[in-house]
């Protein structure tokens, strides 16, 4: 489980330094703040990319959650008990597969249309969200059963 908790941390501080990067003005994948927009928010209508302010709360939040895994791991010591990190884990999971299964619903669709963002979310954001939430689960699980 330690190669997983490393994993699932590896990819979300990568997350986490994309929203960092695009709160300090990054513009990858587009061409400029519109075609990032369409491309990573792609709501109705989105013509620039979020505040820095929304884009580093964002992030805050994925940096958060980057240190559970290596917690329920014991790479480091935390100050709260097993199982209050595990049932913490697993309502990050949640989070993470609800966002997943949204992504391939129509009422998402309707509320994301923009391209090429809604071809990327159901070809590859939405199935990232399910992993995350999946390993965040087993973790979990794991845990749990230990």
């Amino acid at each position: 489980m330690t190669t997983l908790a490393f994993a699932l941390s590896a990819v979300l501080l990568l997350i986490t330094a994309l929203h960092v990067y695009w709160g300090l003005g990054g513009i990858w994948p587009g061409k400029d703040g519109a075609s990032c927009a369409h491309a990573v928010v792609g709501f109705r209508g989105v013509d620039e990319m979020p505040t820095p302010f929304a884009c580093f709360a964002v992030a805050a939040c994925l940096c958060l959650a980057t240190l559970w895994p290596l917690a329920l791991a014991g790479v480091f010591a935390s100050p709260f008990p097993r199982e209050g990190l595990a049932a913490t884990a697993l309502l990050i999971g949640l989070v993470f597969l609800g966002r997943g299964i949204a992504g391939f619903t129509p009422w998402w669709r309707r509320l994301a249309p923009e391209q090429p963002f809604a071809r990327l979310d159901t070809s590859f954001y939405s199935p990232l969200c399910l992993l995350i939430g999946l390993s965040f689960a087993i973790l979990a699980i794991t845990e749990f059963s230990a």
